[in-house]
């Protein structure tokens, strides 16, 4: 007999509308019903949402750590723990990122993920790896090691294809020698390719996009602006992502690396159906402020978190972010004003539709796995449950 899970009195966040006092009833790991009012059903597991909202859970398609562990920190315990970590921030499922790196360094946090897959009872649950490099223009490298950015080479990318199956997008510069047959090669293969860390212009994004490009990796965050070449502008990345209706943003909603005006123009012209908020999270998330090191604790590089954000030590750039999901959603209602019924949207069900899991994930619907957030009206999480199994909190 499958374990049945009721949550009640609370204010269900639903793809339509919220309803003020709702029922929510959960049967294994599959929602079953969402109702208004109270359902006179017996469950095995009660909780009483005391007013707060009963939200989808948070999707986190791009994420490096947490709890002082990063994902290429060469071990299935980072793994775990950068899971266990974001599940009490409200994140459910989550796209593990690596850094750029030697081909040797993926292939390992590759089988630490598979490894890490198996074990993992009490965290968010992965829905595939993100690999962020080592295809970039120097350029934009910020904070990405130069040591290892080159141009895509398909001996080498085939090679990486072949040794897993879990890769789920993989971002790239688009104008670097061999990137569109490398988009075309991904996408044969039901991989997402995604612009990032790019000196493209409109023209080379455009390709790009009709070549299988339709996700802007951390929008504004290390690609180009309007440029000037002998004289002449150029739209940059940033112009192709409000031009190009169908591509997508991911945007890191922490307040810090965008500021609120950027924030208010991005859902202006995008909207929530094609916006993703990520945390982009280092191991510094959910940690004090003070030094830390972005990438493998072996040999990343070291970083200063302070004013809610992880810099180079000189100061120069950000060094990714130290936000968690709540604190995106509560960023774009509080400072960007934003409703919450689609700040909630824009981190679950339209990053379950990039990759490819909204016929399961993403919105509270009869059917859809039971990945379940409760919070009260400061985005405060009490509850996070993962297909139907509470992770955080107290059932």
């Amino acid at each position: 007999m499958e374990q049945r899970l009721k949550i009640y009195n609370g204010r269900i966040i639903t793809p339509s509308r919220i309803l003020p006092q709702g029922t929510l009833l959960i049967t294994g790991g599959t929602i079953t019903a969402v109702a208004e009012g109270d359902l006179d059903v017996t469950a095995d597991i009660e909780i009483d949402a005391e007013g707060k909202y009963i939200s989808p859970g948070f999707i986190d398609i791009h994420i490096h750590g947490g709890g002082g562990s990063d994902f290429m920190d060469d071990g299935v315990d980072a793994f775990l723990k950068i899971a266990e970590t974001h599940a009490a921030y409200g994140t459910t499922a989550m796209c593990p990122t690596t850094l750029t790196s030697e081909t040797e360094g993926l292939l390992r946090t590759l089988d630490h993920y598979e490894a890490a897959d198996k074990r993992n009872a009490k965290g968010a649950q992965f829905i595939g790896m993100h690999l962020e490099g080592p295809y970039f223009a120097m350029n934009q490298r910020g904070a990405q090691d130069p040591r290892y950015i080159r141009d895509p080479d398909p001996e080498e990318y085939e090679a990486i294809l072949r040794h897993s199956r879990s890769i789920r997008r993989w971002s790239a510069a688009p104008e670097l020698k061999g990137a569109i047959p490398f988009g075309r090669y991904l996408r044969s293969l039901g991989i997402l390719p995604a612009v990032a860390h790019t000196d493209a212009i409109y023209e080379e994004v455009l390709e790009a996009y009709e070549n299988g490009y339709t996700l802007l990796t951390h929008f504004y965050s290390a690609m180009s602006g309007v440029t000037r070449r002998n004289a002449f502008r150029y739209a940059g990345v940033i112009e192709s992502g409000y031009l190009i209706d169908g591509m997508d943003v991911e945007v890191i909603a922490d307040g810090v690396h965008l500021p609120p005006p950027l924030l208010k123009l991005v859902y202006k012209i995008k909207g929530p159906d094609r916006i993703a908020l990520i945390t982009d999270a280092m191991r510094a998330a959910g940690m004090p402020e003070g030094e830390s090191v972005l990438g493998s604790i072996h040999n990343g590089i070291k970083v200063i978190v302070e004013d809610g954000v992880a810099k180079l030590p000189d100061r120069s750039a950000f060094a990714g972010s130290v936000a968690t999901a709540d604190r995106l959603v509560r960023t774009m209602v509080k400072m960007a004003d934003v409703p919450l019924q689609e700040a909630v949207r824009m981190i679950s069900a339209t990053p379950a539709r990039i990759m490819g899991v909204g016929d399961r994930k993403g919105s509270l619907l009869e059917r859809k796995d039971a990945d379940v957030v409760i919070f009260d009206d400061d985005i405060n999480v009490s509850h996070t449950i993962v297909k139907g199994k509470v992770i955080f909190g107290k059932g």
